[in-house]
């Protein structure tokens, strides 16, 4: 079994999570440069290179300004 670290789901195949890993709703990325939230299907044409989906944004890269969400900490006061 295969199972989506995002939301948990398990899948008989690892074409079966590939393919839900690009739609998964708990599985977004979030741009630090313009503060967008999108899938990770739509920052990427062929799965290695990432970019903000956001035409008017620079941001780029996994790790270097494009983030899971679940690694992205809010402040609290």
């Amino acid at each position: 079994m295969h199972t989506c670290r995002n939301c948990n789901q398990s899948f008989r195949t690892e074409l079966a999570l590939e393919l839900h890993l690009d739609t998964c709703k708990q599985g977004q990325l979030f741009c630090q440069e313009c503060g967008d939230r999108f899938q990770e299907g739509d920052a990427t044409q062929d799965g290695w290179h990432y970019e903000c989906p956001n035409d008017d944004c620079d941001g780029d890269g996994l790790q270097d300004d494009l983030y899971r969400v679940e690694d992205v900490r809010t402040a609290t006061h």
